[in-house]
């Protein structure tokens, strides 16, 4: 398998979590998100080296972070730029040149499971760049600036976009060159690629690989792995 690095986007502020600092500092099972998605990466015997890339007052939490839990695969931690974009490109860019496959996958995502990662891993690997994402479970309907509704999409066609997302490192850096010299911004890395006409392919993801964006979405993240330690109790006993 070719070398894998991955890049960690972590510099959001987080204003609708309401806790007055970065969401990636918030505890988990007594441990900071942020931490949790590491660990993950960490653990891996497929990833290379790891870039966290952090808002410019975290950076020496960040440092901290990585060293109370020694974090060795980590290679940089980056200063954010002014959209999750510029970060994802600085992130790339520290790099070393021996990575060949990116992975880029946010901080707040701290449910990844190595088994879920290796799986996505191995389903991609034919592809130059590749997302993850689930079925909607509701109906989605179109709206107008009123919020009058225009249309009803076809659900079975729709998928909700999660991380981690998968490219050749090459495409991925011109698809961000590209981009910054035209003022693009897309909404994830994989909408730069679309955006340039590159082939993106969607595989299968997991319901539990949750974004904790809420005081709700913690309250759950904590119920998910609440239920992972129970199951893996009953299965040693």
């Amino acid at each position: 398998m070719a070398k894998i690095g991955i890049v960690i986007p972590a510099a959001g502020q987080g204003k609708r979590m309401g806790a007055g600092y970065n969401k990636q500092f918030l505890v988990l099972m007594g441990q900071p998100l942020l931490a949790h998605t590491v660990k993950l990466f960490e653990a891996s015997s497929y990833v290379s080296e790891i870039v966290i890339v952090g808002a410019d007052g975290d950076v020496v939490l960040i440092e901290e972070l990585v060293r109370h839990y020694r974090f060795n695969k980590v290679v940089a931690i980056c200063k954010g730029g002014a959209q999750r974009q510029d970060s994802v490109h600085a992130g790339v860019q520290a790099l070393s040149p021996i990575i060949q496959r990116v992975v880029v996958h946010d901080g707040a995502r701290p449910l990844l499971t190595l088994q879920v990662f290796h799986q996505f891993l191995g389903e991609t690997q034919a592809f130059s760049a590749a997302i993850m994402g689930i079925e909607l479970k509701d109906t989605v309907k179109r709206v107008d600036t009123s919020g009058k509704v225009i249309d009803t999409l076809p659900r079975e066609r729709l998928r909700a976009v999660q991380t981690p997302q998968i490219f050749d490192r090459g495409i991925l850096e011109e698809a961000h060159h590209q981009a910054a010299s035209a003022g693009y911004y897309g909404t994830d890395d994989a909408s730069l690629l679309e955006w340039m006409g590159y082939s993106v392919q969607m595989v299968e993801g997991c319901q539990e690989n949750i974004k904790v964006t809420t005081p709700e979405d913690l309250w759950l993240a904590e119920r998910i792995l609440a239920m992972r330690d129970e199951r893996r109790s009953k299965f040693e006993t």
